[in-house]
């Protein structure tokens, strides 16, 4: 009879075959392209399956291992211990949730920026040129020429924020394997886990925690030691909806108690 495959295993073929569609039998379609990472709510790609699609799409290969490296290390053992089903609700929901969060914190920020250029005269007219072009050429066109003014007093380095927010969609499984990551953090507190970089065994309940508290300070500060491109906060929203779920299911898990964690 043959072995029957495992939920965790299905998620991993999944993203490949996504990787394979994406890279190589079907590279830079425009379908693909616009309809699955997740886009920015206002952007006119923005589609609500995206909060679903973009955890199965990825940047390159490293990206791909990482997070899929991730899954199988620490997700299949969340699924020995809870069964596919559950173990498939809480992927989802924690993926979907990094999504929610990511994108609110983006929005938060984008209108802080576009509420400034407001207030010196850009209108919503400008605003609706970042859907003309890829590059935003239309955009920064129109500011230059009819908004020198609002460019100084809002600065630079502001409307480049408010413009890579706009077009630059987030892909990655990241925000799942976040949650998984704190769900295994606090179901095996005293586990050893390392880095590559850092290949000294730490235990979970301290390396996890680190873990966040740099992608807290990267996504507050913008400095990152891993470089640019990270989706800091949705490693942070899957965390925090991780932790939400291990709390309401702390209550009806019945697990053995070798595999109990305390307070």
């Amino acid at each position: 009879m043959p072995k029957k495959i495992t939920a965790t295993q299905g998620l991993l073929a999944i993203n490949a075959g996504v990787f394979v569609l994406m890279y190589f039998i079907m590279p830079g379609h425009p379908g693909l392209r616009k309809n699955l990472p997740l886009y920015f709510p206002l952007n006119a790609d923005f589609q609500i399956w995206q909060f679903v699609t973009s955890i199965f799409t990825h940047a390159d290969t490293t990206h791909l291992l990482f997070n899929m490296f991730g899954l199988f290390s620490f997700g299949s053992l969340l699924e020995r211990v809870w069964g596919s089903k559950r173990f498939l609700i809480f992927y989802f929901v924690v993926g979907i949730g990094a999504g929610v969060i990511y994108s609110t914190v983006n929005y938060v920020q984008y209108e802080s920026i576009a509420s400034e250029l407001r207030e010196h005269g850009v209108t919503q007219e400008v605003f609706d040129l970042m859907d003309e072009d890829d590059d935003l050429r239309a955009f920064a066109s129109a500011l230059e020429t009819q908004h020198a003014e609002a460019i100084d007093e809002v600065g630079v380095e502001k409307i480049i924020k408010l413009m890579t927010t706009y077009r630059t969609p987030v892909v990655g499984a990241s925000g799942a394997i976040y949650g998984i990551l704190t769900a295994f953090g606090l179901l095996f507190p005293n586990a050893k886990l390392s880095l590559i970089f850092l290949p000294i065994p730490i235990a979970a309940k301290f390396f996890i925690p680190a873990i966040l508290l740099l992608d807290l300070f990267s996504g507050v500060t913008g400095f990152s030691i891993f470089g640019g491109g990270i989706a800091h906060f949705a490693h942070l929203g899957g965390a925090f909806i991780g932790f939400l779920l291990m709390i309401i299911w702390r209550k009806h898990l019945s697990l053995p108690p070798e595999l109990q964690y305390t307070e």
